[in-house]
């Protein structure tokens, strides 16, 4: 397309949305509360996502070592623990690097438990990190059977329990987002369309006075995409906003429970970006399929 046609159709099309003022405010006033909702469900959902991926990351097998076991032993179960299925690592924990982790986590109640440090209770220990958080259950039955091991610890009821509320929760989302950008789609098309409706007759004479179906749409795409992004700006400075409030009010009571929120600028660039993104296309979508059926004269 040569400059001069794409210059033309930018100035039409800041024309035409004046021209239509009413519609065009109804349209963008569409795409803004749409996004609203799908910028908030995102921003929960994307946080719920990382916060699961954390507690999955932390999941971890513990395989205590007989206390009578000599050191061939334990190096004997070190090497079956690297050739069981599915384990990422095996990382050896000796006796008093598990007491001294013990006495770091009591913080200042250490002193009441110091008489440990004259006799250590604590066995050796294996770590095992397993290649996907599912498969901890399974490895650690595996473990139970071999020889040298006293006990073997991976938050056994809890574990399961996690699991099946972190996938609950994944799914849930998904079919959120999801619908709700369905209906959103359903929406601002609907919207658009009775504005191109209304245009129809202008659409018809440029057929008939032998515009190609290009010329005619070039217009309505650059409306799509100008309704879609100006309806993305409040959604963006509405998250934007929310997220700062939640990240540095909430974000410090939530760290001291383990949980750590996605950064501020990392969030709100990317959510910013894809809100802005879904607008155009949207926007585009919406303003082509429905100038499509008029292009039949």
């Amino acid at each position: 397309m040569k400059l001069r046609t794409l210059h033309r159709h930018v100035n039409e099309s800041f024309k035409s949305l004046g021209r239509n003022g009413w519609m065009t405010f109804a349209s963008v006033s569409a795409v803004t509360v749409s996004l609203i909702l799908v910028g908030l469900f995102l921003m929960v959902l994307f946080n719920l996502n990382k916060i699961a991926g954390d507690i999955e990351s932390d999941v971890e097998v513990r395989v205590y070592v007989d206390q009578s076991a000599t050191q061939a032993d334990t190096n004997r179960l070190e090497n079956q623990l690297k050739g069981i299925n599915n384990v990422q690592s095996v990382a050896y924990q000796p006796k008093e690097e598990g007491l001294n982790n013990l006495m770091d986590s009591l913080g200042s109640d250490k002193k009441t438990f110091k008489d440990l440090t004259k006799q250590n209770p604590l066995p050796n220990a294996f770590i095992l990190k397993t290649d996907q958080p599912e498969q901890t259950i399974g490895v650690a039955s595996e473990v139970k059977s071999l020889s040298h091991v006293s006990d073997v610890r991976y938050g056994k009821g809890t574990v399961e329990k996690l699991f099946k509320f972190i996938n609950i929760a994944r799914n849930v989302g998904i079919v959120l987002i999801i619908g709700l950008l369905f209906t959103s789609i359903f929406l601002i098309a609907n919207t658009i369309k009775l504005t191109i409706v209304a245009r129809r007759r202008e659409i018809e004479i440029m057929k008939y006075v032998g515009a190609t179906n290009a010329f005619v749409r070039w217009p309505y795409f650059l409306e799509g995409l100008m309704m879609g992004v100006l309806g993305a700006v409040i959604p963006v400075v509405l998250v934007i906003i929310v997220y700062h409030f939640a990240y540095y009010n909430l974000g410090g009571s939530l760290s001291q429970m383990f949980i750590r929120l996605i950064p501020y600028q990392t969030m709100t660039l990317h959510l910013s970006l894809l809100l802005v993104g879904i607008g155009a296309a949207i926007g585009v979508w919406g303003s082509l399929s429905s100038v499509r059926k008029f292009l039949k004269v």
